[in-house]
């Protein structure tokens, strides 16, 4: 998403409700030597929580998933900790094992694998740009194989859209910052801004074949080698996967036939262009074999089908290129990418991709820029088993278009989206997708000019956004967001945000989110000094009036509050939230409150089950106005809504049905660890 931060209404909001800095749940601990796992019996976790407690939602993978922190070390464990701007915060489960050169951090394989994907960060260079280092790997002592790391993609720094250059001043000084309270270009004497500014998106992965199976009990050993150009290494988590053949189709266009270079040192885009021909003309599929084939522009794709030889073995790598003059859509750069035709030229169909890799080379954000590993428009299609990486958004759809299916696929790394349905989007489904670290929203839909509708997102997993939310609907009508596992948001966002803003199409028909589990969400809203929840639906520039259902919903650890229904303090009074319905939730931990109710209207109540609940169950700020009658916002309790916290029911006979519990900012008392129910 293109999202320019409020200037003058942060400060609108700060004056008006004068807030202060908030404190933040999990506070930083001092890094611990050794293993916090005694024994050598592996740990698997999905999203860092124990498998039972996520059963039946978010994406079903071919890996299994250790935590460095559960694993062998003689490094240090770092962590745990959700202030933005550390490397733990970022870290899944926000904890990381951190390694001098020389350390190292051991996992025990948990079943046979031939495969692993290591998330980790190094540091960057002092001027920028990112550097490289070896990471030394054996298995029971032998095999030793290098992998390289790079933080060439990753680290920005300062205000959106961010800069590569961790020196850099200000990028809007006329922007309101929290961390003077004001705005800089306005403020005298002028405020001494500490560099490097708001340091982010710190993790990268990389993925290694081991060259042979091994059985489960083998040990993974993962060593910062003694003079390596990395002063630390910080290994987040480890992957393990066994992989199958690649696959083989002696009958399809294959693009080696047209000169494509599977060693990747010549490009191949023109090669593709060719087998593409051919398979449309003969009524064929393209094949991709394995190797690494390099393409530096958009592949035009139109009723074909393209299979590689699976995601690990056939990889279309490709760098950015400058374009001069700028492309007539704006972008400055092109690079690797699947594109449809553009919806204006009457789009693509019947395009059908899958079984391959797509290595971007994006290191910066520019909105303008089409830089994405799928793109364009495409109708009755599909997109499955492919991983994309270092791209700005994974897969960015320009409708209008219909029945798109995007299934199986990893997205990882981002500069932005990891998928976005824009304009138009109908009757397409995105289920059993894999993302991990993303610039900005996991999974979107946008809503702009034209409405998206009948479209589901369907048992995807969703980890570490650096920035925004994890699932976003902006605008729209009769979409569901159901069955998704949602972990670990950074900053700015929460796991679920249901929000009229962008420019977004009015909500309409039904929006129905069901069975989805967030866990250690509720981010800290940097302009507006305020913790947000693990669901957050927010009336910016319009009225939210659909028939939202929000059922079966699990929200786990929540830093500030589980739900929280807000609108923007300039538009207070013009704005409401109403029709909306909760009924078979469970909240178990919240930092502060179970609801924050922040805007007018009302929302009702059905066996919400509640506990650890930080403060009063129910903060009702309603628009702020607090007339003597009680707040604007109505909480409507229909039974069976059960539990608290140390203050008592979350939600009391005393509270309802509008009673003023306003604390813009209470004090956050971090939960236990959630557990079975």
């Amino acid at each position: 998403m293109s999202r320019t931060p409020p200037r003058l209404l942060a400060v609108a909001t700060v004056a008006a409700l004068g807030l202060g800095v908030v404190g933040i749940a999990g506070p930083a601990q001092a890094g611990t030597a050794g293993s916090a796992q005694a024994g050598n019996a592996p740990v698997v976790t999905r999203a860092a929580l124990d498998p039972a407690l996520v059963a039946g939602r978010g994406a079903t993978v071919n890996f299994l998933e250790q935590e460095a922190e559960n694993a062998a070390t003689n490094g240090t464990v770092i962590g745990p900790d959700r202030t933005a701007y550390t490397l733990p915060a970022e870290a899944s489960g926000r904890r990381a094992v951190k390694l001098q050169p020389g350390q190292h951090v051991e996992f025990t394989l948990p079943a046979a694998a031939n495969a692993i994907t290591v998330r980790y960060s190094i540091p960057d260079a002092p001027n920028g740009g990112g550097i490289r280092a070896p990471l030394q790997v054996t298995v029971n002592g032998g095999g030793k194989k290098t992998m390289e790391l790079t933080s060439e993609y990753a680290w920005l720094y300062n205000q959106y859209p961010f800069t590569n250059d961790p020196q850099a001043d200000l990028l809007h000084p006329d922007w309101w910052i929290t961390e003077c309270a004001c705005v800089p270009a306005a403020t005298t004497p002028t405020p001494v801004i500490s560099k490097p500014f708001r340091p982010m998106h710190f993790y990268d992965e990389e993925r290694l074949l081991l060259g042979r199976t091994y059985q489960a009990g083998a040990k993974v050993r993962m060593t910062a080698p003694k003079g390596t150009a990395a002063a630390w290494t910080v290994i987040d988590l480890l992957d393990s996967e066994l992989v199958g053949p690649p696959k083989v189709n002696l009958l399809a266009s294959n693009v080696l036939l047209f000169g494509a270079d599977p060693t990747g040192r010549r490009d191949s885009a023109a090669a593709f262009d060719k087998a593409i021909a051919l398979a449309r003309l003969a009524r064929i599929k393209v094949y991709v074999p394995p190797g690494t084939y390099q393409v530096n522009r958009h592949v035009i794709v139109d009723n074909v089908t393209i299979e590689g030889a699976g995601n690990w073995y056939t990889k279309i790598k490709g760098k950015e290129v400058a374009l001069d003059p700028p492309a007539p859509d704006g972008s400055v750069h092109t690079g690797v990418g699947f594109y449809g035709k553009d919806a204006a030229d009457g789009g693509s169909r019947n395009v059908h991709l899958s079984g391959f890799a797509i290595e971007g080379d994006v290191r910066e954000r520019i909105d303008t820029d089409q830089v994405n590993g799928i793109g364009g428009a495409m109708s009755d299609s599909s997109i499955s088993g492919l991983h994309i990486r270092h791209t700005k958004v994974g897969l960015w759809f320009d409708g209008p278009m219909t029945n798109m299916r995007v299934t199986d696929n990893i997205v990882v790394d981002q500069i932005a989206d990891a998928l976005n349905f824009h304009i138009g989007v109908t009757n397409s489904v995105v289920r059993n997708n894999f993302i991990r670290n993303t610039g900005d929203d996991g999974l979107a839909m946008w809503s702009e000019k034209q409405a998206n509708a009948g479209n589901t997102f369907d048992r995807n997993t969703v980890q570490t956004p650096t920035l925004a939310n994890g699932i976003a609907i902006y605008g729209g009508t009769d979409n569901t967001v159901s069955r998704n596992l949602i972990a670990d948001p950074i900053r700015e966002g929460s796991g679920i945000q249901v929000g009229s803003r962008f420019g977004a199409e009015p909500f309409a028909g039904k929006l129905s989110i069901t069975d989805n589990t967030v866990a250690r969400a509720g981010t800290y809203e940097l302009n507006w000094n305020i913790g947000l929840g693990a669901i957050w639906i927010y009336a910016l520039e319009k009225n939210i009036d659909a028939d939202i259902r929000v059922t079966g919903d699990h929200y786990l650890d929540s830093t500030y509050n589980a739900i929280m229904l807000v609108s923007e303090w300039t538009v207070k009074d013009l704005y409401s939230i109403t029709n909306v319905h909760f009924k078979d939730v469970r909240v178990d931990g919240t930092g502060t409150s179970v609801l924050s109710a922040r805007v007018k209207g009302g929302a009702s109540f059905e066996n919400v089950d509640a506990r650890n609940v930080g403060a009063v169950g129910i903060n009702n700020c309603g628009s702020f106005n607090f007339p003597p009658t009680g707040s604007e916002f109505t909480v409507t309790d229909l039974g069976g809504n059960d539990g608290g916290g140390t203050t008592g029911p979350w939600m009391a006979a005393w509270e309802l049905p509008n009673t003023i519990t306003c604390d813009d900012r209470p004090p956050v008392v971090v939960p236990p660890p959630p557990a079975q129910w």
